[in-house]
C-alpha cells in the first residue's frame, strides 16, 4: 500500500527521542516499510530519512509572510504547512493517510481527501483538536484510540471505530534478569511538570534508595525550581540517552517510578521498563493501570509521595520475569502494525471515492524498500 503518515511538526521524528509519540511515529513508519509497504512520512526537517521523510516544515527558518503579524509564530508555522500539506495530498497518489499529529487542519479537512484517512487519538480531548474534529465532514474517515482510557475520553465527543494500543520494539529495551550490583530507582521521560518528576524525588528519599533521572529538560524553569536542587549523589541527572544508554539504565534498576500528574493516555515508559524486566511503581492514572498486574507493577494513590514510596517498596520484591511476561504480552510493536495494517485494508476495501491523479511524488513509484531522502515541499 501507499501510505501518507502526517506527524506533528513540534519535534523531529529522530533518535533520541523527545517523547513517546515521536518514538511511536517513527516506529510506525519505519516498520510498516519493513513490511514492504510504501511510506511517506511528512514530519519537519531534521528527522529521520529513514522514515520516509518529506518534510514539510523547516525549524530553523521562518516563514517571510505575516510573521510580523503573528503573535505565535509556532502555531503560525504549523497551521501553514498543514494547510498546503491537505492540499497537496489530495494529488498525492496514496491509498491511505494516517494522521498522528494531533493538529486541527488534517482532520478539519479531511472531507477534501480522495482517499480514507484514520487518525489516532494519543491525548485527552483538547479545544483546537476538539473543534477540527467537529469540522469533521468526511464519510471516509475514521477514529482510533491508543487505550481504552482515552477512547472513553473522546467518545462523547466522536465514534472511536477502535483501541489500537501502541507498542514498542522488544528487542531495543532487551530483558535484564539481574539488575545493577549497586541499587537504585529509575526515572525518566520528559521533564515537565505533568510528568511529576519533583513527586519522584520525594518519593525515593523516602525509600532510601538513590533515584536516576533521564529525558529531555523541556521546561527549563520546572528543572530549576522543582529538580536542580536536590541533584546530588542520591539523586542523579544523566541526561537525554539514545535507546541503547536508556535501555541500559531502565534495565539496571531496581524499580521504575512512573508519577503522572495528568490522565497518561497510554505510557509508553512504563512498556519500556517491563520490557526491561523493571517493575513499576506507578500513579493509577489514565491507561497506566490497564498496562500493568500483579505480576510486573503496583500501583499508588495518584500525587500521593507515601503511597508511591510504599508502591515502590512492594515493587522491589516482584519477579523481574514477570514483568517482561507481561511486556510480551501486550506491547508488542508487531501487535500494533498487525492492528493499523488490518484497519487499513478493511477502510481501502470500503472506499468508494473518485480516482485519484497522478501522483505528484513520483518517488512514490519507485522501489517500495528504497531509502527516500529528506526534502522540503
Amino acid at each position: 500500500m501507499r501510505i501518507a503518515i502526517i506527524s506533528h511538526l513540534k519535534h523531529a521524528i529522530v533518535e533520541p527521542f523527545a517523547g513517546g509519540l515521536e518514538m511511536h511515529t517513527h516506529l510506525l513508519a519505519t516498520r510498516l516499510r519493513a513490511r514492504g509497504h510504501d511510506v511517506v512520512l511528512f514530519a519537519s526537517t531534521r528527522s529521520d530519512p529513514a522514515t520516509g521523510l518529506t518534510a514539510i516544515c523547516d525549524e530553523t527558518a521562518l516563514m517571510a509572510t505575516g510573521v510580523a503579524e503573528a503573535t505565535d509564530i509556532a502555531f503560525f508555522r504549523e497551521h501553514h504547512a498543514y494547510l498546503r500539506l491537505m492540499s497537496e495530498l489530495r494529488r498525492g497518489g496514496f491509498d491511505i493517510v494516517h494522521n498522528n499529529s494531533l493538529h486541527y487542519l488534517p482532520v478539519a479537512m479531511a472531507d477534501t481527501l480522495p482517499m480514507p484517512m484514520v487518525t489516532t487519538l494519543h491525548t485527552p480531548p483538547f479545544c483546537w483538536l476538539e473543534s477540527g474534529i467537529r469540522l469533521c465532514r468526511a464519510e471516509a474517515t475514521r477514529f482510533v484510540a491508543v487505550s481504552e482510557a482515552i477512547r472513553a475520553m473522546w467518545s462523547p465527543i466522536v465514534p472511536i471505530d477502535r483501541v489500537v494500543a501502541n507498542g514498542i520494539d522488544l528487542d531495543r529495551f532487551p530483558y535484564r534478569a539481574v539488575p545493577d550490583a549497586d541499587p537504585y530507582l529509575v526515572w525518566y521521560g520528559r521533564i515537565v511538570p505533568e510528568k511529576g518528576l519533583h513527586l519522584a524525588i520525594a518519593a525515593a528519599q523516602r525509600v532510601g534508595l538513590p533515584l536516576r533521572i533521564a529525558g529531555p529538560i523541556s521546561d527549563p524553569a520546572y528543572y530549576a525550581a522543582q529538580v536542580a536542587p536536590h541533584l546530588g549523589e542520591a539523586v542523579r541527572y544523566v541526561g537525554h540517552l539514545d535507546h541503547a544508554a536508556l535501555s541500559l539504565l531502565i534495565g539496571g534498576a531496581r524499580a521504575f517510578l512512573c508519577t503522572p500528574c495528568w490522565d497518561e493516555p497510554y505510557g509508553l515508559v512504563v512498556a519500556e521498563a517491563l520490557a526491561c524486566g523493571t517493575p513499576v511503581a506507578a500513579f493509577a492514572r489514565g491507561a497506566i493501570p490497564s498496562l500493568l498486574d500483579a505480576g510486573s507493577g503496583v500501583l499508588a494513590t495518584p500525587d500521593d509521595v507515601d503511597s508511591l514510596a510504599d508502591a515502590a517498596r512492594r515493587a522491589l520484591h516482584l519477579d523481574r520475569s514477570d514483568s517482561r511476561a507481561r511486556a510480551v504480552a501486550i506491547c508488542d510493536a508487531e501487535t500494533m502494525i498487525d492492528g493499523y495494517e488490518a484497519l487499513y485494508e478493511e477502510m481501502c476495501a470500503q472506499h468508494t471515492g473518485v480516482q485519484q491523479p497522478t501522483p505528484i511524488w513520483p518517488a512514490l513509484a519507485a522501489s517500495r524498500s528504497a531509502p527516500r531522502s529528506a526534502r522540503a515541499l
